[in-house]
């Protein structure tokens, strides 16, 4: 069973050079302790355009994705991060996952995205599959 209160979010375009990145899109997911569903908020950009845009928030009930959120929840207790935080994308997605949650405080790709250099830290094969399964997890709860 996942906590009874977390946060994460999902950015799809984290990898920069000299400027930060430009995401391409950004999906959170908020469950609150006193709340029983999934608050889920969205925003893409269109191509050709240097703008997110917000799209309308949806609301899902907790208990439907309660496998899937203790899934992602697990894996990424599994997972390395890169470091220093923003030095490089060990897991080769352009992808970030930040998570928080009183037992778990997890984010790769740094705050301002991956700016080059290498990490001190490397993914193996096994957890960039793991990686690329808790993406999937993301993206199917924001396509609920």
């Amino acid at each position: 069973m996942p906590p009874s209160e977390y946060s994460f979010r999902l950015q799809k375009g984290i990898v920069g050079g000299f400027a930060p990145p430009t995401p391409d899109y950004i999906h959170t997911v908020t469950k609150a302790s006193n709340n029983t569903n999934l608050l889920v908020a969205s925003s893409f950009r269109p191509d050709g355009t240097p703008q997110l845009q917000d799209a309308a928030p949806k609301s899902l009930p907790a208990t439907d994705y309660d496998a899937l959120v203790d899934e992602l929840h697990s894996i990424l207790k599994k997972l390395p991060v890169e470091s220093p935080p923003g030095s490089e994308d060990i897991y080769g997605l352009n992808i970030s996952i930040a998570w928080g949650s009183e037992d778990l405080e997890w984010c790769n790709g740094g705050t301002q995205g991956c700016g080059g250099g290498m990490s001190e830290v490397q993914a193996t094969d096994d957890q960039k599959a793991l990686f690329k399964r808790a993406v999937d997890i993301v993206n199917e709860l924001a396509s609920k």
